[in-house]
């Protein structure tokens, strides 16, 4: 039997988000400058009402200069991988 993995952890990654903007003491509007998104694209996914797409995670990561994965590793907070692995 195959166990579906658990379900994404929405909220960390929007946390993530929020942490590195404010580590750098970056505006939305700042963001919205590095990244090429809109700064209401930025607000909607820290507030939790939308969570982008792909494009939108690659762009911020390109921002903040850190790895894709390393952004998305907050997806897996709270997991615990599957016995045997």
């Amino acid at each position: 039997m195959i166990t579906p993995p658990p379900d994404p952890n929405l909220t960390a990654l929007r946390l993530a988000l929020a942490r590195l903007r404010a580590d750098r003491g970056w505006t939305y509007d700042h963001l919205a400058e590095r990244s090429g998104l809109s700064r209401r694209t930025l607000i909607e996914i820290e507030q939790g009402r939308t969570i982008g797409t792909l494009a939108t995670w690659h762009a911020l990561a390109h921002a903040f200069d850190v790895p894709l994965g390393d952004l998305a590793a907050s997806l897996c907070d709270g997991h615990t991988p599957p016995p045997g692995t």
